[in-house]
């Protein structure tokens, strides 16, 4: 099994622990050794799993405004986690390949392998939810039959995207790839860069 391969295997195993209860405030409990790359690569999925919930429930059009302004600020949280742990899978692809000999020749590529692995986790849960409106009991043949071709296209998504991951560690490995980590430095989230926060005080 190559690496995006095992990835994967942990994003369905993690999508699938979710639904067993199917709610954002249900513990989840992660199979994995703390402080290793798989623990990391689970909890990052349950923290989308988590989002993509949160999502759903606050385009509710009867949602109570104040419950959606407390959950739009639990939406930006999340998304502050989810980027740090992100920066937490570059940090650790970093220090591994950090002794390769980069070739006079190697490029950058366009994102980093975490980035990368960030879609992943998300076509993990983009094809459960499709599969899932596949076999809805009260939708149409047509629905069906147009969630069916969507799946599909999202299968073929995560074999290239899956493919494309391992080629480029695989680059990374040789040094005919490099890689940076940026630190995403969202200036809305901090109180110094964000003038509605920074004006207030």
């Amino acid at each position: 099994m190559t690496f995006a391969e095992s990835c994967n295997r942990i994003f369905d195993g993690c999508v699938a622990a979710y639904h067993i209860t199917d709610r954002i405030e249900a513990s989840v409990d992660n199979p994995y050794e703390a402080g290793t790359l798989e623990h990391t690569l689970w909890e990052k999925n349950l923290i989308d799993a988590r989002q993509w919930h949160m999502e759903d429930v606050i385009r509710d059009p009867v949602i109570d405004p104040a419950e959606a302004l407390e959950l739009k600020r639990r939406i930006d949280r999340s998304n502050q986690e989810r980027t740090d742990m992100v920066e937490e899978i570059d940090e650790w692809m970093r220090r591994k390949y950090a002794d390769v000999a980069v070739l006079p020749d190697a490029t950058i590529n366009t994102e980093t392998p975490a980035w990368a692995i960030d879609r992943l986790s998300i076509l993990a849960l983009k094809l459960y939810h499709m599969a899932a409106e596949v076999t809805r009991e009260d939708a149409t043949p047509e629905h069906k039959a147009r969630c069916a071709a969507k799946l599909e296209v999202l299968r073929a998504q995560r074999t290239d995207l899956t493919g494309a991951i391992d080629t480029l560690i695989d680059d990374i490995a040789a040094g005919r790839k490099y890689m940076k980590t940026y630190k995403q430095m969202k200036m809305y989230n901090d109180a110094d860069t964000n003038p509605v926060l920074y004006g207030s005080k």
